[in-house]
């Protein structure tokens, strides 16, 4: 891997574990249990479990996925941060609505992140 990966790697994880502060400070009902090295330990297995299933699942789920605009990726999103929670127990989702909305922060912030990383160019 060179550096340069090995350093937009880093910041990705940390700006992840970044992201799950903010949830769990914004909303009541998600608990990260821990400081910093909790939050980077949930979005690493949040982003290693979401680089292997997600397009597995939105092409399982792709008729949902068209009737509904897109918008159930927020559903496939908040089932791969409920299969996180089961994994890493630092962190607990009280409710279905909890990891839904939970989901569609950690997508703005992922945005947000990548805005600001970019310099607003996506592709």
């Amino acid at each position: 891997m060179d550096p340069n990966g090995l350093i937009a790697f880093v910041v990705s994880l940390l700006l992840g574990g970044l992201a799950f502060l903010i949830v769990a400070r914004i909303l009541p009902g998600f608990r990260l249990e821990g400081g910093f090295r909790s939050a980077v330990l949930v979005a690493f297995v949040y982003g290693v479990i979401k680089a292997v299933l997600w397009k597995i699942l939105v092409i399982l789920t792709l008729p949902f996925v068209l009737i509904t605009l897109g918008l159930f990726i927020f559903v496939i999103n908040a089932f791969l941060l409920w299969l996180t929670g089961k994994i890493v127990t630092r962190l607990e989702v009280r409710s279905f609505g909890t990891l839904l909305l939970a989901a569609f922060l950690l997508s703005i912030l992922d945005f947000c992140f990548r805005a600001l990383l970019t310099g607003g160019a996506f592709y």
